[in-house]
């Protein structure tokens, strides 16, 4: 897929991609609404999310350094300062809650993908040193998140040490998805690039927060538009090659499973793959473990894990190649591990307790 078809599938306007600009906090449910900022906290609140998907109850203001995006290897990074967040961590099905802390200057994120499709590359471990005048400040490895405004990304708290010029310096290991079509033999070495940037009042007074009305309705606000820096947005699933079989919504989450019989294919019959995203927004939901059975006429056909990969036009993607798929078929996909992605408020309770789908084609 294009940057340029990437881009297109950005549902509404929500940033303009400048520094320190707030997005209109339009979102997304049974109807499309407008929530109502009432306050300008200097921290994110701290809520009790009700199960599901919800809209969270901030919407904050984000700082891109000038000097904050930068190539190396086969990745393109991009930095982004918000205040520090509470955020969830999953294990299994089991979320650990991160308390921030007083101390805490920056919730630190980090963008990765490739520069020439605009695709967003999860599963590659990101880790962080702040220097300062060549010295390590803090250095940590940072979790990979789901957030509503910005999707997949690689995010933690950070202390820094006052007001002063700072160097992120951002490293990443080789991709853990299997890299398909022009993506194959990419992305296997590890890389790192120096992003600097400045702490100071100017930064602090666009890092924003302002709560919303609409907090704990179902919906999410719609992701940020970031410019040259894409989000994970799945693409339409009449836009994936191959036939689409369906969508089922598990937990929260909508399954795609499509059917290729192209080159994807290769010298088996098709290449049959789920595409896995979010409600309302289609942010792609990385980092899970399924299994696919095809039954055909009482039979299994095939009976194996879906292997988790990536590809210039599928995206992040959940495939396998089987014999064949059939008009009568049926396909069960079982999810044997969520996506273990840390969580922004708004989806901590979703995407945890997801039991299998089943398709006819």
């Amino acid at each position: 897929m294009q940057r340029r078809r990437l881009l297109r599938t950005l549902p509404g306007v929500a940033l303009a991609g400048a520094a320190g600009c707030l997005g209109n906090g339009s979102t997304e449910g049974d109807g499309t609404e407008t929530p109502t900022p009432t306050a300008t906290p200097t921290e994110t609140p701290v809520t009790d999310g009700p199960d599901g998907v919800y809209v969270q109850s901030y919407l904050e203001g984000m700082a891109m350094p000038e000097s904050g995006m930068a190539m190396g290897g086969d990745y393109s990074f991009g930095l982004m300062l918000v205040v520090p967040h509470n955020f969830w961590t999953v294990t299994g099905s089991d979320l650990s809650h991160h308390q921030r802390e007083d101390s805490q200057s920056v919730h630190l994120m980090v963008q990765v993908w490739d520069d020439e499709t605009g695709v967003v590359l999860p599963e590659s471990g990101v880790s962080v040193e702040i220097l300062q005048d060549g010295e390590t400040v803090s250095e940590e490895v940072i979790y990979p998140m789901l957030s509503q405004r910005m999707g997949f990304h690689y995010g933690g708290n950070f202390t820094l040490d006052g007001d002063g010029s700072y160097t992120a310096r951002v490293s990443a290991s080789p991709l853990s998805a299997e890299p398909m079509g022009s993506f194959a033999g990419r992305f296997d070495e590890e890389t790192s690039v120096d992003l600097p940037f400045e702490y100071n009042q100017a930064l602090r007074d666009q890092m924003t927060v302002e709560e919303l009305d609409q907090s704990g309705d179902p919906g999410a606000i719609r992701p940020m538009e970031m410019g040259s820096m894409p989000i994970g947005i799945a693409a339409p699933p009449e836009e994936l090659p191959g036939e689409t079989v369906g969508t089922q919504r598990v937990d929260g989450a909508d399954l795609v499973l499509k059917s290729a019989r192209n080159e994807l294919a290769g010298d088996a019959g098709a290449y049959l793959y789920v595409s896995a995203r979010t409600p309302y927004n289609d942010l792609v939901l990385p980092m899970m473990s399924l299994d696919a059975t095809v039954t055909r006429e009482g039979d299994s056909v095939y009976d194996g894990q879906l292997t988790r990969a990536i590809h210039p036009d599928l995206q992040y993607h959940y495939g396998t190649r089987v014999d064949s798929i059939e008009p009568g078929d049926e396909v069960s996909v079982d999810v044997v591990t969520p996506p273990q992605v840390g969580r922004h408020e708004g989806y901590e309770t979703a995407f945890l307790r997801m039991e299998g789908a089943t398709f006819s084609v």
